[in-house]
């Protein structure tokens, strides 16, 4: 059975967007006129999952409050907005949330541990200021705008092994990333922000993860004490290591924005406004002039 729960972090400080992540948390920055945190959802719904938990810090709790806002007063906002379509407007349509407490910063894997209480069978992760996108759409439309989570869920569904999602970047990049070195279908090594002679490869972990029931075992084999934030990169070892191994999906075909850092995150407005079809035209135009001047 595939997994039935997604898990969205959002715990981290955004120390690189500061001060503007001191008013508005990086996970719900727009892009143009969507929070990041709306893709995420949207993602996840769209890979048939409606259990999500949203792994915060105590100082985002009106995060929550935002989102309530805007499911008590869909009707008011619906009157105002008749061309959006109701899950655009109220992210929580549909699903089921439950909230989270980070209570101290400890890295990817401790984030998930408080989660796994309420959490059965292998589920999905997403990094919350992370987006992936293959479909550059306006709000007005209903449709997807990624199938990242569902190309994860489709390759579990083929082997029932843990699955991570890839993307390619360019090699001055890698030192930021965790890169992977991939062999006969599989992860067979993984190195934490290394230089570019030791990268193995140009792919890189992207923040789309499909972990198994096992993660929670492996919490304590690998303890957040010896390993620190590099308990995940152990525990995802552990896999690689194993009979079964770890296995991937490149998501090459989706763009990858991140609402973490100021300058990518002025990138991905441009970029995203450019490929949509209702401002790319006016946009492309306006640039073209502007440069010239």
């Amino acid at each position: 059975m595939g997994p039935e729960h997604a898990i969205i972090l959002a715990g981290g400080i955004g120390s690189r967007m500061l001060p503007a992540s001191s008013l508005v948390p990086k996970e719900i920055m727009p892009l143009i006129d969507l929070p990041a945190i709306s893709y995420a959802i949207e993602e996840i719904k769209g890979a048939g999952i409606n259990n999500i938990h949203l792994v915060i810090n105590e100082h985002k709790n009106w995060i929550i409050d935002l989102l309530n806002f805007n499911e008590k007063n869909i009707d008011k906002l619906q009157k105002i907005r008749e061309d959006i379509p109701s899950n655009m407007l109220n992210p929580l349509e549909n699903i089921n949330l439950q909230i989270h407490i980070q209570k101290e910063q400890l890295g990817f894997a401790n984030a998930i541990s408080y989660a796994l209480d309420h959490i059965n069978g292998p589920f999905l992760v997403l990094l919350g200021d992370n987006i992936l996108i293959n479909e550059h759409l306006p709000p007005t439309k209903k449709d997807s705008r990624s199938d990242a989570s569902l190309k994860l869920i489709e390759k579990f569904n083929e082997n029932k092994r843990p699955v991570v999602g890839l993307h390619k970047i360019d090699e001055k990049k890698l030192s930021s990333f965790g890169v992977v070195k991939k062999v006969n279908g599989k992860i067979t090594e993984i190195v934490e922000k290394p230089t570019i002679e030791n990268a193995p490869s140009n792919s890189v972990l992207c923040g789309r993860y499909l972990f198994t029931d096992d993660f929670k075992e492996l919490l304590l084999k690998y303890s957040v004490k010896e390993f620190g934030e590099l308990q995940s990169i152990a525990i995802q070892k552990h896999w690689m290591n194993s009979k079964d191994g770890l296995d991937y999906v490149d998501l090459d075909d989706h763009d990858w924005y991140d609402s973490g850092q100021p300058d990518i995150w002025l990138k991905a407005q441009i970029d995203h406004a450019l490929k949509r079809s209702d401002l790319g035209p006016e946009l492309r135009a306006w640039l073209t002039q502007r440069l010239s001047e």
